[in-house]
């Protein structure tokens, strides 16, 4: 609503300026990036999504961008949810079975190795006489 000069003039005496309103050009300029704000997503993003982000993500997981159901457990995961994926399609992470790495599952061969009686890989019993060189072995049975 507008102003009486009466109103427009106590406020001048007060020492308060009238607040003059954009131009067209500036308020269009304003409507625009409003819009492109809220396109955006808005301006900060929230302490719990800020939060979320923040934490690292295990090896081999994303966050869901939209829901599903785990084929696992079938149970339902939502968007913003760690998921990993597997064969199947995607699943909770622990649902995904566990995968060794390299040096675990050489670690696992060893030891299995080890407890059923074996040492190295290459290394097979010596058919070398005890003193002699090793063209002098005994023959094959």
């Amino acid at each position: 609503m507008g102003q009486t000069p009466a109103q427009k003039a106590g406020k001048a005496a007060s020492g308060q300026q009238p607040k003059k309103r954009p131009g067209k050009a500036q308020r269009e300029a304003i409507k625009r990036a409003q819009a492109a704000k809220k396109k955006a997503g808005g301006g900060k993003p929230t302490v719990e999504k800020a939060a979320k982000r923040a934490v690292p993500l295990p090896r081999g997981s994303v966050r869901a961008a939209y829901g599903g159901t785990c084929p696992a457990c079938f149970k339902d995961y939502g968007k913003d949810k760690v998921i990993t994926k597997v064969a199947e399609g995607w699943v909770h992470p622990g649902c995904a079975p566990q995968q060794l790495s390299a040096a675990e599952r050489e670690f696992a061969r060893d030891k299995a190795g080890t407890e059923a009686g074996e040492t190295f890989r290459g290394q097979k019993p010596s058919d070398w006489r005890l003193g002699s060189s090793p063209s002098s072995t005994r023959p094959a049975r």
